[in-house]
Order: C-alpha cells, then structure tokens, then sequence
C-alpha cells in the first residue's frame, strides 16, 4: 500500500505562503485578512474553524470570526464585501435554515469568496484544489486515466467534477444511491475519489487492485470521525490511497488560505496599478 499523505506536503506549502504573506506585510504593506461567518455553533464544525485560525495565525494571515445570528448574515456580508481590510469572506455551512444557503452564499463578493461556493466566483473550491495538489504531488498522471467521482455535493463532488472536465479529463460520476452500477463504475476506475459522507461504501470488492483512491469522505460512527472507504481496501497490497487521517485535510486548509493570498495579493496589484 502507498500512501498519499496531505500532511507532507502541506509543511512545503505552508512555509512558501508565509514568505508570500510576510511580503505582502513589509513590501506592500497589506495585511491578509479572512473573515468567518459562523451562524450555526457546532462542535465539528468549530473544530474546522479552529484550524483555520490556527493555520492563519501561523502565517500571519488575520482570522475574524463574526458569530451571528442568520437574519444577520446578508448585512454583514455586504458590511464586510465594502471593507478594503478584508481580503476573504467564508460562511462556515451547514446553515441553521439550510433553505437560505444559496443566497448567503452568493451575497459574498466574487474576489472575495475564497471559499469558491458562490455562483459567480474568482476561485476554486479549497478541497477540489487540494485533491487536485495532491495528486501532482505524487505525480499521479490523471490525463489517461479512467476517473470515477462518487458523489455530487456542493464542496467536493460537484466542483471536483467541473475542475477535472475542464482539463478534459475522463470523469465518470456517482453517487451513494448508484447500487449495482457503482460496484462496476469503482471496478473499471483508476482513479476513485469518494465524498459521499457513507462509511464504508467503497468495499475492497469494488476496486481494482492498483487503483489510486482519495477519501475524501467525512461521516461519524462509533469511531469517531470516518471516510467513504471501508477499512479492509487498505489492506490491498498495490493499493495507493490517504491515509485515515492526514489525506486531504491538511491540504484543504492550505488551499483555502492559498485563495486568501491570492485575494490580497489582487488588491496589491490593483494600488500599484493606481
């Protein structure tokens, strides 16, 4: 089995964005700057969001957290869209009234939605980035590869799928619900990226032997936090897939403040254009 470790990687990519930043402070005088919108306190989720203020601190990029209400939302994205001193918005999602998440979503500013989830955006989603980052870093080839995306959703599944069709990738998609089809779908596939939120829906039986699979999965059970991938397709001896822990996380956050500098980084431009 090889692993395709996130955490690895994302060392590198960390020191290079604290360089970046550290010139932005001193040669532009810009202090990067990402604002949360937390409507919905979570245990979960709050933890995500502390790794992001932990990863900003560690490069000097400032993390606000606004903790607000819902009904609050719209005026303070629109409050934090005009100020020039944030750089990046995110919306910490699942919302209280999920019925309300388009529009919340697609108030944030398109050079500002770091998170890419707006209909009219400047970036890429941060985990679809990181899979992307990943792969290269382990030089999987995907431009002839047979690729199956299991799952559609709104962070992973979906923007993953329009990313890799774009490179004219060869992109077949599922989902949870796909049955039968899926078992055949994962076995013809050499690249299997699952992110479904189902444990254990990808069985050792569905896969070919030296497939490379990324779970990008996340799902409780009486484990804890667990992926899409059942236990024993790690024990498949020419497998190359992430670890349990360390996969695609860490390079999520990456990714995500990857978008934040580069959000900073246009307005840099902008005042030496002017």
């Amino acid at each position: 089995m090889k692993l395709l470790s996130g955490s690895d990687l994302a060392g590198f990519i960390k020191e290079r964005q604290a360089r970046q930043v550290r010139g932005l402070r001193q040669a532009r005088g810009i202090a990067p700057q990402l604002a949360i919108i937390r409507t919905n306190p979570d245990p979960v989720v709050d933890s995500y969001m502390k790794l992001k203020q932990d990863y900003g601190n560690d490069i000097l990029i400032d993390v606000t957290v606004h903790t607000i209400d819902q009904t609050e939302a719209l005026t303070r994205i629109a409050e934090l869209n005009k100020d020039p001193n944030v750089h990046g918005i995110i919306v910490q999602i699942p919302l209280p009234d999920i019925t309300q998440t388009d529009e919340i979503l697609n108030a944030v500013a398109p050079e500002k939605d770091v998170d890419g989830l707006a209909a009219v955006t400047k970036f890429d989603p941060a985990t679809p980035m990181a899979i992307d980052w990943l792969l290269a870093g382990y030089n999987v080839d995907l431009s002839r590869k047979k690729i199956l995306v299991i799952g559609q959703g709104r962070l992973v599944g979906k923007p993953l799928t329009n990313l890799w069709q774009a490179s004219n990738y060869q992109v077949t998609t599922a989902d949870k619900s796909s049955s039968e089809d899926l078992a055949s779908l994962a076995r013809e596939a050499d690249v299997i990226v699952c992110a479904t939120g189902r444990p254990g829906l990808l069985t050792a039986e569905m896969v070919s032997p030296k497939a490379v699979i990324v779970d990008a999965g996340v799902a409780t059970d009486s484990n804890g936090l667990v992926g899409d991938v059942d236990p024993a397709v790690r024990n498949l001896p020419e497998i190359t897939i992430t670890p349990n822990k360390g996969g695609v996380g860490p390079l999520t956050v990456c990714a995500l403040f990857e978008n934040v500098i580069r959000a900073a980084q246009a307005v840099s431009e902008v005042s030496i254009d002017s």
